[in-house]
């Protein structure tokens, strides 16, 4: 399962080591324990999330890998996340866990037990030179890793060394399943051995077993929200800078990054800074443009804090700080309709039912606007859907520990389900008007206006979690008014 050491992970502009700094190397090492007392955050909450997994599946072996780390050019490495299901069910959301693979193995009447194989922190007694020597795991090189007992005493898991996980999968025949595409290792490891179609049904098990967050879930996504809030303050006050900057939207960008890796392990995903005829474009996320006050930013970012939970927040802000009427018409258009989703927000009501409402709103509005070739309810129809020309996506998506999360949750039980007190979601929807869009009168080409906010399903409706950023016109002219000075 280990790489062969140390040749395999020694850059080629090393320089050679002799057997006197070996030596040297091995000696007067101050002992560093973790504190006795740490523990991964939620850890009182891991053993129930487990449990209710291991009654999916009785009597069958669970492989649920952190991942591997991935080459981002020559011998430099990304950042490495852990799989969300890995950190959902261990705690273990640091860059140090990769190539760690949890194995709920069947136990009898029990159901399972849960052990963790990993790579332990490395010797320094001179048997192996991997501390010093290996780029990619050892300590010298990218930080120090907890040995087994310690990560017994952090997440209450059995820990057992990497080395012997393939020895355990090769050993008497046990039906399993394997959380595939995640690990290539193990991928490759088990093969035909993996039961057939287990990747599939493990996977959406794990991914509707998240669709209702707990309590802890939920404080741990506020605290998201709270920090991005933090984050959109720093941007507004940074504009006057930016304004200036050739690059500005990049600016923005790396504003708001800033706050993200100061505050948490740093973005959910990748920042949107985009002005004028770029927020037209979904997912822009070049960030290269420069910033005209006499337009507008769309800023579509959100903080992933250290336990990996993200917030998604957009806010389309005038960038002079006052919305001119042609951007007010819009903007106002926009809000109407995330006002209509949001108060679709229920349990028992169907999912899909906050974006209808929200399209319905946008369908109308731009009827009225004499845009839509056909009356808004011909174009509310499946067969017809030519509102969809300037708006397109869905209105809204879950949210945890990845921004669009359960994405591997069956339709029946998520995009087609209803709503449950505890679901985390964004509720967003907009309008894209293209600039060489020759169906909309010249004044509306260019405008892009999302607005986007996250919100928890309760037992009577829903509460707006990133509340404290204004979303009214002249609730957003006061916020950046006040900030700017």
């Amino acid at each position: 399962m280990t790489q062969p050491l140390p040749s395999a992970n020694t850059g080629s502009h090393d320089l050679p080591v002799s057997p006197a700094l070996a030596a040297f190397m091995a000696t007067d090492w101050a002992a560093t324990p973790l504190p006795a007392a740490e523990r991964v955050p939620g850890h009182q909450v891991m053993p129930a999330r487990r449990a209710r997994l291991s009654a999916r599946f009785p009597g069958e072996r669970l492989v649920v890998p952190a991942g591997q780390l991935k080459v981002r050019s020559n011998d430099c490495d990304y950042r490495f996340r852990p799989h969300t299901a890995f950190s959902w069910l261990t705690g273990l959301t640091g860059e140090e866990q990769a190539g760690s693979v949890l194995v709920l193995e069947p136990d009898g009447d029990a159901g399972h037990e849960a052990v963790l194989h990993l790579r332990p922190r490395s010797p320094r007694d001179g048997v192996s030179e991997e501390f010093y020597r290996d780029r990619r795991y050892g300590e010298f090189w990218v930080g120090r890793r907890p040995d087994l007992a310690e990560t017994t005493q952090l997440t209450g898991l059995r820990a057992e060394h990497l080395d012997g996980l393939e020895k355990l999968l090769a050993g008497p025949q046990v039906v399993t399943r394997l959380l595939g595409g995640v690990d290539p290792v193990l991928d490759a490891l088990l093969g035909d051995r993996s039961d057939s179609g287990g990747d599939a049904r493990l996977a959406t098990v794990l991914s509707e077993l998240r669709l209702v967050k707990d309590a802890w879930e939920v404080e741990q996504l506020q605290l998201a929200v709270d920090h991005t809030t933090a984050g959109f303050e720093d941007v507004v006050r940074a504009l006057p800078t930016a304004l200036r900057h050739p690059r500005g939207e990049r600016w923005i960008e790396g504003v708001f990054n800033l706050r993200a890796r100061a505050e948490g392990a740093g973005t959910g995903y990748e920042t949107i800074a985009a002005s004028g005829a770029h927020a037209g474009v979904l997912h822009w996320i070049r960030n290269d443009g420069a910033l005209d006050p006499a337009q507008l930013l769309l800023l579509d970012a959100g903080v992933e804090t250290d336990t990996r939970y993200t917030a998604d927040i957009t806010r389309t802000l005038p960038l002079s700080g006052t919305f001119s009427p042609v951007q007010r018409q819009v903007y106002e258009l926009v809000l109407a309709a995330q006002d209509a989703g949001i108060a679709a927000l229920r349990p028992g009501a169907a999912f899909r039912d906050f974006h209808r409402a929200a399209m319905r709103v946008i369908a109308e509005g731009l009827a009225d606007w004499g845009v839509l070739p056909v009356p808004a309810e011909q174009a509310l129809r499946e067969e017809s859907g030519l509102y969809r020309r300037y708006t397109l996506c869905g209105s809204g998506h879950m949210l945890g520990l990845d921004v669009h999360d359960c994405a591997k949750a069956r339709a029946e039980a998520y995009l087609d389900g209803v709503l449950e007190a505890g679901q985390v979601l964004t509720v967003e929807p907009g309008l894209y008007l293209q600039p060489d869009d020759l169906t909309l009168p010249p004044e509306l080409r260019g405008i892009g206006v999302r607005i986007e906010d996250d919100l928890v399903i309760t037992e009577d409706g829903a509460r707006l979690m990133s509340g404290a950023l204004p979303r009214t016109v002249a609730g957003i002219e006061e916020w950046m008014g006040t900030l700017l000075g």
